[in-house]
């Protein structure tokens, strides 16, 4: 299918985490089709098997691929588990930004960053705080341009910051939440004194 050529391009930019013979399943089709298996309710290696398992003729077909059977749900846990964090996060950065052309007309974009608590992230077992994310939301084309991990001994702000940095956003509007109303905020912060 060629409207998810791009994707699979930057999808293979990804390393491999396996070892270069035996590999049946190229990993752009997997990563692809996780992906499809996730947005139709998988929530586990064995939901994505199964979504592949029930789907692998039309994949094939639609694809050009020749699978005679879906990976096991290990090897797509080994798989996805090897892979780097900060790779997938940069090729889905990638992908939003080339899905997030703004209209020629348009000279002044609105994007909206807001933190989000991970569900089930929370372990009481292990003391383990609830995950929360910070998110680049573009209002005109209702994309998330990129998100971001919010250390768990601080706040938005320094992850708001951050975002913004890395995301080029001088310029544009940029919607907060009101912990963000602070003075100096926008200000960089003043450099070390040595003693």
């Amino acid at each position: 299918m060629k409207s998810f050529e791009p994707l699979l391009s930057l999808f293979g930019t990804i390393p491999d985490p396996r070892r270069a013979e035996g590999k049946l399943y190229q990993l752009p089709h997997v990563l692809l089709f996780s992906v499809f298996a996730m947005v139709s309710g998988a929530n586990s290696y064995r939901g994505i098997r199964t979504y592949l398992k029930v789907h692998r003729q039309r994949l094939n077909k639609a694809f050009a691929i020749k699978w005679k059977r879906p990976p096991a749900h290990t090897a797509i846990r080994y798989i996805l588990q090897g892979l780097s964090p900060a790779d997938v996060e940069k090729v889905f950065r990638d992908h939003a930004a080339n899905l997030n052309l703004a209209p020629a007309s348009a000279q002044t974009r609105v994007i909206a960053f807001d933190g989000k608590t991970l569900k089930g992230s929370f372990d009481n077992f292990n003391d383990a705080k609830a995950r929360q994310l910070l998110s680049a939301f573009a209002v005109d084309t209702a994309l998330v341009l990129a998100h971001i991990e919010i250390d768990e001994k601080s706040n938005e702000i320094p992850a708001a910051q951050k975002l913004m940095e890395e995301l080029h956003l001088a310029g544009h509007i940029v919607t907060c939440d009101a912990m963000h109303c602070q003075k100096k905020l926008s200000k960089p912060p003043p450099s070390p004194t040595h003693i």
